[in-house]
């Protein structure tokens, strides 16, 4: 399950569009949450200290907060890679996999280290990892369609050794322990956006997150919904930043922004 983050009310939402293997041209746009209108918005994520220093309680509810809303999307991908073998959305494009894949070889994450990516959505990011010569792999996802597609993916690339398991991260019950690496590239996002209980969502979703990750071990994180300083309060108990990964900016408004965050957090018991 990856990302599409929202501001309140009927502020965009910024959707990276799919990135097919005829190497389609990415575009990022943002679409209103109001379905009935097609009126692009330019993308915001602006650094303002005023917001920067708010609580992220404020964030709007929406659909694709929904399981629902991700097991008919992969479905619907999981039939096109079937039909075509289109492996469907690249959440954040390939430099977002690419910007953590090169963290890890600068600080020299072993390949024999434990890795969890969670909401692993088509498992794009784990054929990446496999491919960069990571050996000890686990992608999750709530959703079925997600895994099915997952699987079908990664067996395609002949990557038959990666583990890829129907979990929902929220109530894993402790199952996932002692991983080296957890890696989210928009679930978190997505989390927030649960139409019921996002408050309690973000509260389990940490307590997972903390039971997962050995002591020391690293959590990177790259979120279009949040900018650091809120990742930075959020996983303020349990985490230490250690570092933010470059990510691509402008301005707009006299304000500077940031289309993603990227950021890398330890575990400190």
């Amino acid at each position: 399950m990856h990302s599409i983050p929202v501001g309140g009310g009927n502020a965009p939402i910024c959707q990276i569009h799919s990135e097919t293997k005829k190497k389609r041209r990415r575009r990022l746009e943002c679409s209103s949450m109001d379905d009935t209108t097609d009126d692009p918005h330019v993308c915001e994520n602006i650094s303002d200290q005023e917001e920067d220093n708010c609580s992220d309680n404020d964030v709007g509810p929406s659909k694709l907060g929904t399981k629902q809303y991700w097991e008919d999307t992969y479905q619907k991908e999981l039939e096109t890679f079937k039909d075509i073998g289109d492996v469907g959305e690249i959440w954040f494009g390939e430099e977002s996999m690419t910007r953590v894949l090169r963290w890890m070889d600068k600080v020299k994450i072993p390949v024999k280290a434990s890795i969890l990516d969670i909401g692993t959505g088509n498992g794009a990011f784990l054929v990446e990892l496999a491919r960069h010569g990571y050996k000890n792999l686990m992608g999750i996802d709530y959703s079925p369609a997600s895994v099915e597609l997952a699987r079908n993916v990664l067996q395609a690339e002949g990557l038959t050794d990666v583990t890829v398991k129907e979990m929902d991260f929220l109530n894993c019950h402790g199952e996932l322990k002692d991983f080296d690496v957890c890696i989210d590239k928009g679930t978190f996002d997505a989390i927030s956006l649960n139409p019921d209980k996002a408050e309690e969502c973000k509260r389990l979703y940490i307590q997972a997150l903390k039971d997962a990750l050995k002591d020391q071990g690293i959590f990177a994180i790259t979120s279009c919904n949040w900018t650091k300083e809120q990742l930075l309060n959020r996983f303020s108990e349990g985490f230490q930043f250690v570092q933010e990964l470059p990510t691509p900016s402008f301005q707009f408004g006299g304000k500077t922004g940031n289309s993603v965050s990227a950021l890398i957090f330890k575990r400190v018991k």
